[in-house]
């Protein structure tokens, strides 16, 4: 028998979690049916491990299943072109993305690292042998995959990286640094990439790709604690002492730092989709609670300032949307060039900032408990919006690109 409510409690909680589909413009309404059954595997995903995942971010742990079960969802292959993996069209890659976004910044990470990063690098620029052994793990999720690329030196100069990978006989031996490398300390596999240091050589000074066993002796990869954002998955700081591996390590498709720009160009769309799944989440939050909440004798949702708010929040929410739908178009016409992604990454991490701000303040206290969502979309926002290339970075490369003058240093 429920008791009646104290007084000064009518309510004990808010229901401000659950989807709403918003779409004002429709953007969605007509997708295909192949791209709306993988949306549909994405949403029961993010349903089955939700309620894991808001445990494991308070805690900041990582639960390696959840990863696993992504695999198991066929969800991480991200609109990667290749024949041993399950084709996503451009839009249903990012759909895939958005939503998982907008259950936990941590899974829409996870997704990033292992499918949009990894698995790309090793289906682009992998041997044969490579893809054989390698390639339905990842893909799975029963080995985890890293991207290994920024260093703690260098991140938006990540063409400067110093890790060294040098010949010695039939082996490579590679010695640096990497840091904030998702995966990098889960004992599955890391794709380094180093720049040659073999005088003399064809490729010496050249930037290649490694791919390394975490088991291999001289890798260390220690969890970077004490994080404020992405608090469900592991991030490594990665020292690799003399790491030996053999020849055939290297993924002879890697020439230069131009191949790792190819795999962070493609993976710049999935951050714009990220950054709408978090918006959508946040906005139908606020959204929710003003339809709930009761203040001065009505609900918030019948004060001018509260619609007001909600109003410019569905305008970000709205142009999030039509940025990333002409994305898939695009993508899918094989016309997208990069810089139009670096628009999209510009426009939509700023907007979901926005977004969540106005949606946090909507809530009142209540906008920074966990439960209610917001206040955890809201920090991992603030890691979105700075990795794939930060604002700055992309204001420059689109800079360049409408001038046709560079002002890079």
């Amino acid at each position: 028998m429920t008791s009646a409510p104290f007084p000064g409690e009518s309510v004990e909680r808010y229901d401000v979690t659950a989807r709403r589909d918003s779409d004002y413009y429709a953007v969605f309404a007509d997708i295909p049916a192949d791209d709306q059954a993988a949306w549909d595997r994405a949403r029961a995903y993010v349903d089955e491990v939700a309620p894991q995942m808001r445990e494991a971010w308070d805690r900041a742990e990582y639960p390696l299943e959840a990863a696993a079960k992504m695999g198991e969802y066929d969800l991480v292959v991200d609109g990667i072109e290749h024949a041993d993996l399950t084709r996503l069209s451009p839009l249903a890659a990012g759909l895939v993305n958005m939503e998982i976004s907008r259950g936990d910044g941590s899974l829409g990470t996870i997704l990033a690292v292992q499918g949009g990063l990894a698995l790309r690098t090793l289906a682009l620029f992998g041997s044969p042998a490579q893809q054989e052994r390698w390639l339905k793990p990842v893909a799975d999720a029963t080995v985890l995959a890293s991207f290994a690329l920024t260093e703690p030196d260098h991140g938006s100069d990540s063409v400067s990286l110093e890790t060294t990978a040098r010949r010695d006989g039939d082996e490579w031996v590679i010695r640096g640094a990497k840091k904030w490398i998702g995966n990098g300390a889960s004992g599955g596999i890391t794709f380094v990439w180093a720049r040659v240091d073999d005088e003399g050589a064809d490729d010496h000074g050249a930037v290649r790709c490694f791919l390394v066993e975490q088991s291999t002796p001289g890798y260390e990869g220690t969890v970077i604690t004490g994080k404020g954002s992405l608090r469900g998955i592991h991030q490594a700081h990665i020292r690799l002492d003399d790491v030996r591996v053999p020849a055939e390590a290297v993924l002879p498709g890697t020439k230069t730092f131009k191949d790792a720009s190819t795999v962070l160009y493609a993976t710049r769309s999935g951050v714009a989709w990220s950054a709408l799944g978090h918006a959508t989440a946040c906005y139908e939050a606020a959204l929710s609670y003003a339809l709930q909440r009761v203040q001065f004798g009505k609900p918030l949702a019948k004060f001018q300032m509260v619609q007001e708010r909600l109003t410019h929040m569905l305008e970000d929410l709205t142009a999030m949307q039509l940025y990333c739908r002409r994305l898939a178009d695009l993508e899918q016409a094989g016309q997208l060039r990069p810089t139009q992604a670096s628009l999209a990454k510009f426009h939509n991490t700023r907007a979901a900032r926005r977004v969540a701000q106005t949606a946090r303040d909507l809530l009142g206290g209540n906008g920074i408990l966990l439960e209610n969502g917001v206040i955890q979309h809201m920090a991992d926002i603030e890691a979105i919006h700075t990795y794939e290339g930060t604002e700055s970075v992309q204001a420059l490369l689109l800079g360049r690109d409408i001038t046709g003058m560079s002002a890079f240093a």
